[in-house]
Order: C-alpha cells, then sequence, then structure tokens
C-alpha cells in the first residue's frame, strides 16, 4: 500500500458511522451484509448509509456485489490487512513483535 491509498483508508474510517459500517461488514465476513441489514443492525438512515458505502468503496475499504435485486457489501480483507501492514511496518524498531496471524486477518 503507498502513502496515498493509506491516507484515504484512514479518512475513510475517521468517521464514526463508516468505522461502524466497516466493522460490522468485518464481523459479517464474506457473506457481506445488504444495505438494508446494515441500516437496521446500526440505525442509520439509508440515505445516510448510502453516502458512507459509498466512501467505503471509493478507499477501497469495501466492495459491492449485485445479487438479483440487492446489492451485498463486502470488507475489503486485502485493503484492510494493507493498511494494518502499513501502520506495523516497522513496528518495535523493526523487531517481530506479532505473529504472523495476529497481523493480518485470513478471512
Amino acid at each position: 500500500m503507498n502513502e496515498p491509498e493509506v491516507v484515504r483508508s484512514l479518512a475513510a474510517l475517521a468517521q464514526e458511522v463508516r468505522l461502524r459500517v466497516f466493522r460490522a461488514l468485518v464481523v459479517a465476513g464474506k457473506d457481506g451484509l445488504t444495505p438494508g441489514a446494515i441500516s437496521e443492525q446500526l440505525g442509520v438512515a439509508s440515505n445516510t448509509l448510502s453516502f458512507h458505502l459509498k466512501e467505503l468503496a471509493h478507499a477501497g475499504l469495501v466492495s459491492q456485489e449485485r445479487h438479483g435485486r440487492n446489492l451485498v457489501y463486502r470488507a475489503s480483507y486485502q485493503t484492510m490487512n494493507g493498511l494494518l501492514a502499513y501502520l506495523t511496518e516497522n513496528c518495535c524498531q523493526g523487531a517481530l513483535c506479532l505473529t504472523e496471524e495476529a497481523a493480518s486477518c485470513n478471512c
């Protein structure tokens, strides 16, 4: 991940609703969630949610896929892992301080 991508991802997550949406999608795993399910789970109005999902998608943190009449949103674990790797790249003065399993999500 390069610096502009990191800044874009962090900016997208630096908002309470978007952070909550992203975390809900991480918990949902590969099955993802529809906007209706996210709205109901988090108590966010659908028009507000649409704006925040667009911002997360623009940052590459979520993907969307159409299933019939529904959109399904999923967390991008590749982007999330890239962001975490960038942030911890020089952690502990270069010493290994986290196990490989703790440093990434293999969802």
